[in-house]
């Protein structure tokens, strides 16, 4: 089960292993839009302006659905697993996205773009040749957030270490461990240098991360 909640407040989007992906409008408290996937769905995330839902599952894909129409917008294909987390840009012409292919990916969700909307990949500790981002470890759920200027992105990793990149030129800022199991869920304070973790060793890490 996975859930997300529209910027303007007005719609939430949530997805399950039966692999629908419903709009609820918490107004009227029931749902108003659902559109059906033949696989498990493990991720969702809103548009800016509502009008579109995005959702990522077992089958590696990012679905791109519409609104308006009821129907499938595009698809987005890149990843070699499951989708495990995805992320709007704070201006909203991205998308960001995790999978236990362990890679995270920056997708254009532009209107009108070039048909590949695959942008750039971060990479992290490893050295590898895969076009993807390798973590070490065990594969398991990762996730992914944006700084609120949307100049940094990061990742949670089975390697029990947030780790932080620069947007603009992919570069690796901060590695930051101190979790003894994986990193699941993260988020940037909106207004403070600070970053905040949380994993399954049950444990919620807040850091400052510099000026």
């Amino acid at each position: 089960m996975c859930c997300s909640i529209s910027r303007t407040g007005n719609l939430v989007a949530s997805a399950s292993d039966d692999g629908f992906v419903k709009l609820w409008d918490p107004r009227v408290r029931r749902s108003v839009a659902e559109f059906m996937n033949q696989y498990q769905v493990t991720a969702v995330c809103l548009s800016r302006d509502d009008q579109q839902v995005m959702s990522g599952g077992i089958d590696n894909e990012i679905k791109v659905f519409d609104v308006r129409k009821l129907d499938i917008a595009y698809t987005m294909t890149g990843h070699t697993d499951t989708v495990t987390g995805l992320a709007l840009s704070p201006d909203g012409n991205h998308v960001l996205s995790n999978s236990m292919d362990n890679s995270v990916i920056m997708w254009d969700v532009r209107p009108f773009v070039n048909q590949n909307r695959l942008e750039k990949t971060f990479h992290g500790i490893k050295d590898v040749y895969d076009p993807f981002l390798q973590h070490g470890g065990e594969k398991n759920l990762l996730k992914c957030a944006w700084s609120p200027d949307g100049e940094m992105v990061s990742a949670g990793s089975s390697d029990q270490a947030v780790h932080i990149w620069d947007e603009p030129s992919t570069q690796e800022l901060y590695f930051l461990p101190g979790h003894t199991g994986s990193v699941n869920e993260m988020t940037f304070h909106p207004t403070e240098s600070i970053i905040g973790s949380c994993g399954s060793d049950k444990n919620i890490y807040i850091g400052e991360i510099g000026a």
